[in-house]
């Protein structure tokens, strides 16, 4: 079973219901994923998805990356990817890990793609919530291909648009 909190601060539109696109967001990226198991564990795991400023993900990025910049979205894992499948039954629940967007580089991005900004952030959910499953764009082309597959399958399951189509 999958479960997710959300956290959104002011900067994000009041008129869309964040919580509801990240846990879809969250549930088309596990389903789409190795891991779709998880969908249907015992064990309940949890994702946060934080919805938040630039400067406080410039922060993070600073903190934990040494990247003093805002970027589009950070995850945290807490649990290492090896390790999804052989998770135990029983009391309590997984922390998978936490998946933060920064509105402004968000809407930024929405912009420049000619998308919304709710396609765009569902999208980055997505992307978030794979690197928490041990999914990598930064280990070569084979990985990187991996992913955007997975990212691709996730999103057309919900309707929406392959990101890495080139438009012409």
């Amino acid at each position: 079973m999958i479960l997710v909190e959300t956290d959104v601060s002011e900067e994000w539109d009041s008129s869309t219901d964040w919580p509801a696109l990240a846990r879809s967001a969250v549930t088309a990226a596990v389903a789409a994923s190795r891991h779709r198991g998880l969908i249907e564990a015992a064990l309940p795991v949890e994702v946060s998805v934080k919805f938040t400023g630039d400067d406080e993900v410039r922060s993070l990025n600073a903190g934990y990356r040494g990247k003093d910049k805002a970027t589009n979205v950070l995850s945290f894992p807490m649990v290492e990817a090896d390790r999804l499948g052989a998770l135990p039954a029983g009391d309590g629940e997984v922390l998978l890990g936490d998946v933060v967007l920064a509105h402004g580089v968000c809407s930024r991005e929405a912009s420049e793609k000619e998308t919304g900004v709710c396609a765009h952030a569902f999208h980055l959910v997505v992307h978030g919530t794979l690197h928490l499953l041990g999914y990598d764009h930064e280990g070569g082309d084979v990985a990187a291909e991996e992913m955007e597959g997975v990212e691709r399958k996730a999103l057309a399951a919900v309707g929406l648009a392959d990101p890495y189509e080139v438009r012409g």
